[in-house]
């Protein structure tokens, strides 16, 4: 949904009550005895009970990596280090967050009309690689293709190229973004926006770099009408149209990379109508087959559909009625995942504001929270951050900088090493295992999930303490003490710290703890 300027929702939370329920078995539940709550919780991991399996965790590189990936060079390497990579220190620190996959935004061509691309905010405006004449030019967007290539060099495993619109030579407005509530994209021109997106995949398979996934539609419930950024609405008949259309392009070109749809912009886009009946109930209208806009057949497809979790947290009763159906709908389909492709705090409330950068721990547990209910209520297998590198007043960040084109200062914040408490060490193909407790009267503070490595028995048990007071855990499994554990914590004052512990392990208030085996 990005900084978006749209539909304003107004929301008031005064609390993200992020625990779940038997669905998916990895959450706590209010217990209703009516004691007092001990500070001693047992938790028991069940490797033998599994559930859905990681494909990744990621994040995007617009708008700032045009800008930033021009930087000196021992300032973007250190933001990359932050972002990609899975090395420790001597200590055993993670030196970052360990990303497995990397969006790489493919411009429309707005940048290049400057500001007579109606787009304000320089910052928010792409270049593009097709020329007037038809030709291209690899050479535009470098500084995006630095951090690709500093993704792959750090072994970030996936590659994502993803399109807003279509590039402005293809639009019917002759600009990135719509005027109405009409597709920017005449359907004549599908063919020809498929066989560019064709193009960019040949384009960096040529630079060394492999896409592994393409998207080339946007949040369509949007009508992008106001020029904050590039963006088109679609229809559901119009993306079916479309994606044939690249389907067939993809197969020509013999190119190995899969179509990932549709990036709803509400979950619960996914499975109703709401107000946008034309490009609503998106999991029935592309993998019923029933469905006149099924695409499940389509040789390229991702068998994955990919939703976006904003404006969706609020109360806790929505937050689990949300995603138990998002869940419950994808179970009707043999073989089908969920990706939670973009979120950052845009909620105006009681307790967050997304007004505001805050590099401090609050909007940290405040993600972490919404981490698990993705992860451990809906089973997504993948979870992605939106703006890797932010230079906004605003709390859509993971690392900040000044807001200078050409250098600058950068900054951590909590919320990058909270989602590194997931990143840096569920890793694509582990999987997400029964963890219980004998203590459910935390439920509204202490969040817990648990994975594992399928190749050997490493255990990974991410702890979410959002309480001021400090927990005391003991960890088991198959009713085992378990011993030897290594502690990470992310708190006020530690960003992925490393301590030893064995399984009586101290949980700190307003802490995020990753507990692992090996």
């Amino acid at each position: 949904m990005r900084i978006k300027t749209f539909i304003v929702f107004s929301i008031i939370l005064t609390s993200l009550l992020f625990a779940c329920n038997n669905n998916s078995d990895a959450n706590n539940q209010e217990g209703d005895d009516g004691e007092a709550p001990s500070n001693s919780i047992t938790l028991n991991i069940d490797r033998d009970e599994t559930f859905q399996t990681i494909d990744n965790f990621g994040a995007s590189d617009a708008w700032s990596t045009q800008f930033v990936g021009k930087w000196p060079q021992s300032k973007k390497e250190k933001i990359a280090d932050l972002l990609f990579s899975s090395e420790k220190d001597e200590q055993g620190n993670p030196l970052g967050i360990g990303l497995s996959l990397w969006r790489f935004n493919i411009g429309a061509g707005s940048a290049e009309q400057g500001e007579n691309s109606g787009i304000s905010d320089e910052w928010r405006r792409a270049e593009g690689f097709l020329n007037d004449n038809g030709s291209y030019n690899w050479e535009k967007q470098s500084g995006q293709i630095w951090f690709a290539e500093a993704a792959q060099a750090r072994g970030v495993e996936n590659l994502l190229l993803f399109s807003n619109s279509a590039p402005v030579q293809m639009t019917r407005t002759g600009k990135a973004y719509a005027e109405n509530e009409n597709t920017n994209l005449a359907p004549e021109n599908y063919s020809r926006f498929a066989g560019f997106l064709s193009d960019v995949v040949k384009g960096f398979q040529e630079k060394g770099l492999d896409p592994d996934y393409i998207s080339p539609i946007n949040e369509p419930q949007w009508d992008w009408s106001d020029g904050g950024q590039e963006g088109t609405p679609f229809r559901n008949n119009e993306i079916h149209s479309l994606i044939r259309e690249l389907n067939k392009k993809l197969e020509e070109e013999n190119l190995d990379v899969k179509i990932d749809i549709p990036e709803t912009a509400q979950l619960n886009y996914l499975y109703e109508k709401d107000n946008k009946p034309q490009r609503g109930e998106q999991i029935k209208s592309f993998f019923d087959e029933s469905s006149e806009n099924y695409v499940g057949d389509f040789s390229k497809i991702s068998n994955t559909i990919s939703g976006h979790s904003y404006f969706t947290t609020y109360p806790y009763s929505e937050v689990k009625e949300v995603r138990n159906k998002v869940k419950n709908e994808i179970d009707n389909y043999d073989n089908l995942k969920f990706w939670m492709s973009e979120y950052c705090i845009l909620e105006n409330n009681e307790i967050m504001k997304g007004n505001g950068r805050d590099l401090g721990i609050d909007p940290a547990l405040y993600v972490a929270g919404i981490i698990h209910a993705d992860l451990a209520i809906a089973n997504a297998t993948a979870w992605h951050w939106w703006l890797a590198v932010s230079p906004y007043d605003y709390k859509d960040g993971l690392v900040y900088i000044d807001h200078q084109k050409n250098d600058g200062n950068f900054y951590e914040s909590k919320i990058l090493w909270a989602l590194g408490n997931y990143s840096h060490f569920i890793k694509p193909g582990f999987q997400r295992v029964q963890i219980t407790a004998s203590d459910n009267t935390k439920a509204d503070t202490f969040l817990y999930s648990a994975y594992k490595n399928p190749n050997n028995d490493e255990t990974v048990i991410v702890l979410i303490n959002k309480s001021n007071e400090e927990l005391s855990v003991n960890l088991q499994q198959a009713d085992e003490s378990l011993i030897n554990l290594k502690a990470f914590i992310t708190s006020s004052e530690k960003d992925l710290e490393v301590k030893t512990v064995n399984s009586e392990v101290t949980i700190p208030s307003k802490a995020i703890v990753t507990i692992t085996t090996n």
